[in-house]
């Protein structure tokens, strides 16, 4: 049986660096909702391949760089 490496990239939020400027949801609508003190909330799951431009311009212009893109290795 022979298994294939795809490249899974995820988001995570570091609680302590948000200030909850929100641009990340803004640029990011379809994987981050804003709680109700407009801190981002993000579930976990996969970037879908059509969101990855987005999410990376999303990290990039976090203003106090909070939002990450972590890539892991999956096994299929």
């Amino acid at each position: 049986m022979s298994r294939a490496t795809a490249v899974s990239v995820r988001i995570r939020v570091d609680p302590v660096a948000c200030d909850a400027y929100g641009y990340c949801a803004e640029l990011l609508p379809e994987r981050v909702t804003l709680d109700e003190w407009g801190y981002p909330v993000v579930d976990g799951r996969p970037v879908d391949r059509h969101l990855l431009e987005l999410a990376t311009r999303a990290a990039a212009e976090c203003p106090r760089r909070a939002f990450h893109l972590e890539r892991a290795a999956a096994t299929t």
